[in-house]
């Protein structure tokens, strides 16, 4: 599923490409392609707005319109946007297509329908609630529950701090918690961990004032290095300008079984949360009061490490 520097990158891509051109008409292939407005008043209300911006929050692309509407791009785990001729072929999994004044269209794909193009007013305090006459006016705001920004100039080292201390649990599912911090997924959190060598299992409450600093440093330095690498393209990610490369930089997701670049361990692989976790057993150790309670997972990956080690020494071998 694609995350802050994937979505950032699909907004920089859109706005070279469609800032300034108007909405002539607007289409999709049923309700559930649409959020944030009515279905049926969807089309009359982006029709011959003009977009003015194009941006980001969390994991979600923001398309600034005239007149102070906002249509939103949620892709989930499957969606795709590009920009392309209107006579160009069209693929059975484009679910929303937008009309363009200059005979191009923007289309929104997906595979497995799990994503959204919304629309929405900004209201006085600049959140994004249902639009007037759309048969959802006065919904609740789309991003309330949303963390800060990780790479934002006022989300600081104490700013940080202040958050995780008010915390319990455990860091990796902390890190994809969206309420703590806006746009950090299953990729990021991993490699923001295993380069603070902090173990995924480990318990906020043992972080000390080191770990923390470092923590910080590294969730923002390996979400600016991927929006600098325009994102990992691993499962359906692509960008509207192309590929991104960072997939080829990771340290540990996705390489189970792989040696790691610090140490040569095998990178392991447990289940936490229902979503897979790589790291280092060796860089990230885990404190002794954190054992206990992780003995179960960790052996519950066990199996699946030693099969994904095996494939692994395959594919060198071969």
């Amino acid at each position: 599923m694609p995350e802050l520097p994937e979505v950032e990158t699909v907004a920089r891509d859109l706005r070279g490409r469609i800032l300034g051109a108007t909405i002539v008409e607007a289409r999709f292939d049923g309700p559930r392609a649409i959020a944030g407005v009515a279905p049926e008043a969807f089309s009359r209300l982006v029709r011959g707005r003009v977009v003015e911006a194009v941006g980001r929050r969390a994991k979600t692309v923001l398309v600034e319109l005239a007149g102070g509407l906002v249509l939103t791009i949620q892709l989930k785990m499957t969606g795709q946007v590009f920009v392309t001729a209107a006579d160009a072929p069209l693929d059975r999994h484009v679910r929303v297509v937008l009309d363009l004044d200059d005979g191009r269209q923007l289309r929104f794909r997906d595979v497995r329908k799990f994503g959204r193009v919304g629309l929405y007013d900004r209201d006085d305090a600049g959140r994004l609630v249902g639009a007037e006459g759309s048969g959802a006016s006065g919904t609740a705001d789309l991003f309330g529950r949303h963390g800060p920004e990780p790479l934002e100039d006022d989300f600081t080292l104490a700013a940080f701090r202040r958050r995780l201390r008010r915390r319990t649990g455990r860091l990796k599912p902390l890190l994809l918690d969206q309420s703590f911090i806006a746009g950090v997924g299953n990729i990021y959190a991993d490699e923001a961990l295993f380069r603070a060598r902090l173990h995924p299992l480990r318990s906020v409450r043992t972080l000390r004032p080191d770990d923390e600093r470092r923590l910080y440093r590294e969730i923002r330095a390996v979400l600016a290095e991927a929006i600098e690498r325009r994102g990992s393209s691993v499962d359906d990610y692509v960008a509207p300008d192309g590929e991104g490369s960072m997939q080829e930089y990771l340290a540990v997701y996705q390489r189970t079984g792989e040696p790691c670049q610090r140490c040569g361990r095998p990178v392991r692989r447990i289940v936490l949360g229902g979503r897979g976790t790589h790291f280092c057993s060796r860089c990230q150790r885990l404190p002794a009061v954190d054992r206990p309670a992780a003995v179960p997972i960790l052996r519950a990956g066990t199996a699946a490490d030693r099969v994904a080690a095996g494939r692994a020494a395959a594919t060198r071998r071969g």
